[in-house]
């Protein structure tokens, strides 16, 4: 058998796998999204724009804001890590920040439910202590529960490739810099976050493109208008079986990733390069 075939042999049932469940429904999806009856048009964009444009608004500031207080704390944890002079405080760092994420986002919705209502384990904690009286506490149950859920969910997988990328950076420069008087912040800021940007920056676009897909958070947290564009598809779906308007809020979710997307392939072509 010629080399080529046999190699054609192998790769084709990873090939067949990835047309029929990701070429054909994406195809099926967008071909949809036209479809208005028994001809194509631009009705579904309209109805959808009309119908959800402050939940498109809504998500793409949601998402910006988390990827920002990911990338910080990302950034905090992983220069500790590598720059930190107590060994036990590392150590007890390095195994705590990991925990989140073996936990699937529809339980991070839910502990966040717990823990952010009214009446949740923040609060009740805050009252036992004299912090807060009964009637101080407030309930973190909308934006600011998705922002909380989605920072501590995403920040252990940028900062476990953060970290990685520190921990192999030549140590030779950090500690001539420490030898001249730099503090721990300024070497962090101006010799070791530079030669790790590329790592950060693929880490941040990857949960940027997650957070845009998560359904769970959204539902369990912050069911009410505005919301994130994936529990509008799934109302649409589910209530009103409007497959069209569905089909083009997911390509318009497609196209509001589409950005991030160029810059990450366009970082791995450069890399390969």
């Amino acid at each position: 058998m010629p080399k080529r075939l046999l190699a054609l042999l192998l790769v084709l049932p990873a090939l067949a796998m990835i047309l029929l469940f990701f070429i054909v429904p994406l195809a099926a999806s967008i071909i949809g999204a036209f479809e208005v009856g028994d001809r194509f048009g631009l009705d579904n964009f309209a109805k959808s724009f009309d119908l959800y444009s402050s939940d498109m608004i809504f998500t793409l500031v949601i998402v910006a804001i988390s990827t920002a207080l990911i990338g910080i704390i990302a950034i905090a944890i992983g220069g500790y890590l590598t720059l930190g002079e107590n060994p036990r405080a590392v150590a007890v760092l390095r195994w705590l920040y990991r925990w989140p994420m073996f936990i699937p986002f529809i339980v991070v919705g839910q502990v966040m439910r717990t823990f952010l209502a009214k009446n949740g384990l923040m609060n009740n904690v805050l009252v036992s202590f004299g912090i807060l009286t009964p009637l101080q506490t407030t309930g973190f149950l909308d934006w600011r529960g998705i922002v909380i859920a989605f920072v501590w969910k995403q920040t252990p997988f940028v900062t476990l490739l953060l970290a990685g990328a520190m921990a192999s950076l030549d140590r030779s420069t950090i500690e001539a810099a420490r030898n001249l008087g730099a503090s721990r912040l300024r070497i962090l800021i101006e010799i070791v976050l530079p030669q790790v940007a590329g790592t950060l920056l693929v880490g941040l676009i990857l949960s940027f493109v997650t957070m845009m897909s998560v359904l769970s958070v959204p539902l369990m947290i912050n069911a009410q208008s505005p919301t994130m564009l994936t529990a509008d598809i799934a109302f649409r779906i589910n209530a009103h079986g409007d497959y069209g308007v569905a089909n083009a809020l997911g390509m318009i979710s497609l196209l509001l990733t589409a950005g991030v997307a160029l810059i990450y392939l366009r970082h791995s072509v450069k890399e390969r390069s």
